[in-house]
């Protein structure tokens, strides 16, 4: 049994020009990402990202049987705060 993903990364596009192409070759209606166009045509800078899955690193390296025993605070039915 895997344990999902347990680290993750990425680099967003910053190019105006290579987004307005990508969402005309997906089909895409332009207007709805407007915004996210303006962030890259009044300035952007290159920036990326990862996550790490604290709680999925720990049950790999303990071995354990699911995820949730690595959770400190769970959210489970009848518990939804500490």
């Amino acid at each position: 049994e895997g344990y999902g993903e347990i680290v993750g990364g990425s680099q967003r596009e910053e190019s105006l020009e290579v987004l307005e192409e990508r969402i005309a070759e997906e089909g895409l209606d332009k207007e709805v990402f407007a915004w996210y166009l303006d962030l890259r045509r009044f300035g952007s800078v290159p920036h990326s990202g990862y996550g790490l899955g604290l709680e999925r690193t720990v049950s790999w390296i303990c071995g354990l049987n699911h995820v949730r025993e690595t959770i400190p605070f769970p959210r489970m039915m009848g518990r939804l705060t500490p």
